[in-house]
């Protein structure tokens, strides 16, 4: 594709990109819905200041261009969210990363990352094609692969954000547990151990103790909260732990030893998954010691020997 060709289709693209959008937004196009209105009859009188209100975190990074952002953002989420029926799981998927965003929010940003290869790719299209190193074909194959890699790499990023504060909780349970143990048995209740704990101690498990607390606080029952918080969490030791909870608030069994005891069924498992990987890195280990380490050390333990057979021959 030679440099005119390419500034061709680059131009023809945003030409048809002007279009489109000029053509979608007409007042003709838009579609009234239900809720824009009733909205004007049932909107509700604010009395609260402005300055006092909490500024909203943009859904993109780029300040002001939020404002013409964001509608487009907002219908093509609207668009997307037609075909995605996994709203409920993305949200729980939010949860146990500890974000505090709607699935709304996450769509807006997987487009957003979207846009940012697309646009990248594109940029890169056009430079190749400049210099004639790329057809038109491999280029429209590149640029969809990197627009839909951006899609995927922002849910990738989310994975392993989830699987990150994982390690976090099972890391700060033993002691966690361990101190909540030590609370009721100097004579605290279940509720005010969680509270002195919550207070005491600062990581992931902390943040949904005082979220916990805040939801009691807010008049949700402490089981109810408890096993939200296990929910959120979506990790079988604090299922447990929240059932032991549980069943000590509901019945009064004592609950210092069942703490003390998951504490150290915690700990076990950590140093089998300890152990799991210790094994798998061993395996791993075998390919460069038998195809690298130990033909140079066969190498230099036959040199020798054949130096000296061909210095005698």
């Amino acid at each position: 594709m030679s440099g005119l060709t390419a500034l061709a289709v680059l131009a023809g693209g945003v030409l048809g990109f002007g279009l489109w959008l000029v053509y979608v937004r007409l007042p003709a196009m838009r579609r009234t819905t239900f809720t824009e209105r009733v909205a004007p009859q049932l909107r509700s009188l604010d009395a609260s200041s402005r300055l006092l209100r909490e500024a909203t975190s943009p859904v993109v990074p780029f300040g002001p261009l939020e404002r013409i952002a964001q509608p487009l953002l907002r219908e093509a989420v609207t668009w997307l969210s037609r075909f995605n029926v996994g709203s409920a799981a993305l949200a729980k998927r939010l949860a146990e990363a500890g974000l505090v965003k709607t699935p709304f929010d996450f769509r807006a940003e997987q487009l957003v990352w979207s846009g940012v290869g697309f646009a990248g790719s594109t940029a890169t299209v056009v430079w190749l094609g400049l210099s004639g190193r790329i057809n038109i074909l491999a280029g429209l194959l590149m640029i969809l692969a990197s627009t839909a890699a951006g899609f995927m790499v922002r849910d990738y990023v989310l994975s392993s954000a989830i699987q990150r504060r994982r390690q976090r909780i099972l890391a700060e349970f033993p002691a966690v547990a361990d101190m909540m143990a030590l609370a009721v048995g100097a004579g605290e209740t279940a509720a005010g151990a969680l509270d002195r704990t919550s207070r005491l101690t600062h990581g992931a498990l902390a943040e949904e103790f005082r979220r916990a607390l805040a939801d009691v606080r807010s008049g949700t029952p402490l089981a109810r909260a408890l096993h939200g918080m296990a929910d959120r969490v979506g990790l079988s030791p604090i299922t447990r732990f929240v059932d032991g909870l549980v069943v000590a608030v509901e019945r009064g069994t004592p609950l210092a030893d069942v703490l003390r005891a998951q504490a150290q069924d915690v700990r076990d498992l950590a140093k089998r998954e300890l152990m799991e990987a210790a094994g798998r890195k061993e395996i791993g280990m075998m390919a460069p010691l038998v195809f690298g380490i130990l033909p140079l050390t066969v190498l230099f333990a036959v040199f020798p020997g054949i130096a000296a057979i061909t210095i005698a021959t």
